[in-house]
Formats: C-alpha cells, structure tokens, sequence
C-alpha cells in the first residue's frame, strides 16, 4: 500500500486532482450510487437550487461504457505531458490558468446548452498540448494512420462526430477553440514549447501569490526561460533549437512520437 501511495505522489498535483476528481465521479455513477442526472450542468438546477456542485462535477463526468477508459488514460496523458514538461514546477501556473479555461469553456458552451463539459475540456488539453508539441513529432490515431501530432485534434474531432454525432461534435469544437485561445493569448503563435509563457495576455496567467504558497512555489520568471532558485531552466524545444544552431546533439532521440491515451 505504502508502494501505491508513493506511485501516486509522483504524478503532478493537479494532473492528481484532475484524474481523482474524474474516478471519484464517474465512477460512482457507473455503478448506480449517485445518478448522473445529479452532476450535469444544469443551470435552473444551478441557479433556481443553488446546486453549486454542478460546475464542478459537470467538466469529469466521463461516459458511462468502455469509452471512459480512453478519456481517462487521454486525460492523465494529457494534463501529465503539460504539468511534467511546459509547466514544470510551476504547477499553480497550470492550475490558475487551467481554472481560467474552464470558465471560458462554461460560457462558450451555454449556447449549445451541453450538460457535460469533459469532452470539451479533454479537447482543451489536447489541444494546447499538440500546440507546444516539438514540431514534426508523429502519434498514431487508434493504431490505424500516423499523423503529425498537429493534426491529432482534428482527428480526435473526426471521431467525436463520427461515434456521438453534431452535438458531441460542437463541444469538441468549443474545446479546441479555448485550447487554441489559451496557447495564442497565453504562450504567444510562435513560441512552441520554448521558454515561457510570452502572449498578450501572460501576465493573466501567473497564479496570484496565495495560490502560489499554496503549491509553496516562489518562481520568477525570465524572458527566454523560468528562473528557479540560481538556475535557469529552459523547454524542451527551446534546448533543441539552441543545440541545431550550435550543430550539436540534443542527446536524446524522440523518435516517431506515442501515440495519445497511452501510459
């Protein structure tokens, strides 16, 4: 047990809290403990009710068949890969501007009044994460085609309409049109995975300084790279980037890429 607890301390603390609130929710539901109709987005319920709990529990309530493995697995890979590498030690950082997005997404989908947002948050992390992917990495979609991971929310998009029809297509869409505002309002077009966050809107996705004593992180922040203590660090890309223009190796070979929802 002991073994498991220290497995699971590893993993990012708000990747943990994303896929804990995902099992803690769905899987309830599944079996029959709590109905489902009790944890969707319902705004008379919301508001004439006051059933707060429903902004919450509305964005990891996941599908009720095989299916949510899948999202599951896209979810921890997902929030993993962001909070691991792009928001490395700075995961208030993430968690502010995650919480940012998810208001977004609660406005974005009123108007196809869709009673889930997991979708369209999966499509949101999926996306932002194929942004500031390096470029000309490879996945495969369902083992059956490798494409540039560019493409893969497109794809994924592809399949949302294919197996859920128009209305699992939009939230799809409202998902990526979020994921594509937070990547080209916060990180800035252009900058890929290199240095940190430089759009018109950064400076709006600092966590405040009391979240920030929450994760007890104390980071400044330099243009090319995010200072830690005495040393500098730099993204993945950025590195790569300086090594190609020096001639050297990176000393690591990425190969052709994973393929997404797999651990």
């Amino acid at each position: 047990m002991a073994e498991i607890l220290t497995e699971i301390r590893k993993i990012p603390p708000v990747t943990r809290f994303l896929v804990a609130s995902s099992l803690g929710i769905t899987v309830p539901a599944i079996l029959n403990l709590v109905s489902p109709w009790r944890l969707l987005f319902m705004t008379e319920a919301i508001i004439q009710k006051f059933e707060f709990w429903r902004l919450y529990t509305s964005f990891f309530l996941g599908s009720m068949n095989l299916n949510y493995i899948f999202e599951l697995l896209m979810l921890y890979r997902n929030s993993n890969t962001l909070e691991s590498t792009h928001y490395e030690r700075r995961s208030s950082d993430y968690a502010w501007q995650l919480f940012l997005a998810s208001l977004a997404l609660t406005a974005v989908n009123r108007p196809i009044q869709s009673y889930s947002h997991t979708r369209a948050l999966l499509h949101t992390l999926t996306y932002l994460m194929c942004s500031l992917s390096i470029p000309g990495a490879l996945t495969s979609v369902m083992g059956l085609i490798t494409i540039p991971v560019a493409y893969f929310p497109y794809a994924l998009l592809g399949i949302d309409l294919l197996t859920g029809g128009p209305s699992a297509a939009a939230q799809g869409v409202s998902g990526m049109l979020i994921g594509h505002a937070w990547w080209w309002l916060v990180w800035g077009p252009g900058i890929g995975s290199g240095g940190v966050e430089q759009g018109m809107y950064a400076g709006w996705g600092r966590a405040p300084t009391w979240l920030k004593n929450w994760f007890s992180e104390h980071n400044d922040y330099g243009r090319a790279g995010s200072r830690r203590g005495a040393v500098q660090a730099f993204a993945p890309r950025q590195r790569a980037e300086e090594a190609a223009a020096a001639g050297r190796a990176t000393g690591h070979s990425w190969g052709s890429g994973r393929r997404l929802g797999e651990s």
